[in-house]
């Protein structure tokens, strides 16, 4: 997340930046607990062109670490995760949010073949239905190097930057 913060910066978007830890009471009341932090900065800024939040797919083989090559470097695949809600928890911006990833990950095939795996839509809502363009990103997984994650993060930022200016 750090790589991708200062990448998008290089290329003048406003970023704001958050690493309140959310998973400190437990795994389970992670997003639970972000939605506070969130709700906070949408207060405090009224609105964001896109938010991301940005992981790594926690396989249960810790060996696990999608990548692919891009400009001969070794580089940690990226999955996008669209939640569409689930019963008595609607998500009326997922329409949306899946319409962005779709046009990410095209846009991406076109920089840079393989990097993305496919597109995940779940009966979730990962705090997505706060707001129009949030989009949850795994950069790699568990098997993945830092430098995979970190030039996978790189390529991400140069998407963004070619999708927004």
């Amino acid at each position: 997340a750090s790589v991708l913060k200062e990448k998008l910066q290089e290329k003048n978007f406003n970023v704001t930046f958050d690493t309140t830890p959310h998973d400190y009471t437990s795994y389970d009341n992670a997003y639970k607990n972000s939605l506070k932090t969130i709700n906070t900065n949408l207060d405090k800024y009224n609105r964001f062109g896109i938010m991301i939040d940005v992981h790594r797919d926690a396989a249960a083989d810790l060996s696990f670490g999608p990548t692919t090559t891009v400009n001969g470097k070794s580089t940690a695949q990226l999955m996008l995760v669209v939640g569409v809600g689930y019963s008595g928890f609607p998500n009326e911006y997922w329409e949306e949010n899946l319409a962005l990833a779709l046009k990410i990950t095209k846009l991406g095939e076109e920089m840079y073949p393989g990097l993305f795996r496919h597109i995940l839509v779940r009966d979730a809502r990962y705090n997505q239905h706060l707001a129009p363009g949030s989009l949850l990103v795994e950069v790699g997984a568990t098997g993945n190097t830092l430098e995979e994650a970190y030039y996978g993060a790189r390529c991400f930022a140069n998407i963004l930057n070619k999708l927004y200016k």
